[in-house]
């Protein structure tokens, strides 16, 4: 019995190094896109009363779509953030949010645009001061963490 502990001993000892390293590397390696897609609805004024009164949006489940880098000028944009067209660019890749909002996607270094699919359409909130449209940026190893915010029902 003692031979069988000792045993078990020195194998987990040897064991949990190398399945640590094992994780480590798999996380160094993972390189993309993670972010949460909330849905903020009504009046999201700020207000004086309890801060449970006000939300920072609920999680909802949504079609994410990754484009190459679009700046205004290369889209036809309509109101509230939608995009009525994209002029025949392709989405690199299309993900799901699932149903706490939560989307996580693999992608080669560079610069994206995101945008979120609608019943009214693609939309977008955001820009840089380059009018470049909802823009993330992957660097090698990394992981670009977002939140998307869906806020064309609600008044600020």
């Amino acid at each position: 019995m003692h031979k069988y502990l000792i045993f078990w001993a020195v194998y987990v000892s040897l064991s949990l190094p190398a399945i640590a390293q094992q994780a480590s590397r798999q996380k160094a390696t993972k390189q993309g896109i993670c972010g949460t897609v909330v849905e903020k609805k009504g009046n999201m004024m700020p207000s004086v009363g309890p801060a449970s009164a006000r939300t920072n949006g609920a999680a909802v489940i949504r079609e994410v779509l990754i484009f190459p880098l679009l700046n205004s000028s290369q889209v036809d944009a309509g109101e509230n953030g939608f995009i009525t067209s994209v002029r025949g660019v392709k989405p690199l890749k299309t993900v799901k949010s699932d149903k706490n909002g939560r989307f996580c996607v693999r992608m080669p270094v560079g610069k994206y645009t995101l945008m979120v699919r609608e019943p009214k359409g693609l939309y977008a909130n955001l820009s840089d001061s380059q009018n470049n449209i909802f823009p993330v940026s992957v660097q090698k190893n990394r992981q670009s963490t977002i939140t998307v915010e869906i806020s064309h029902s609600a008044v600020f």
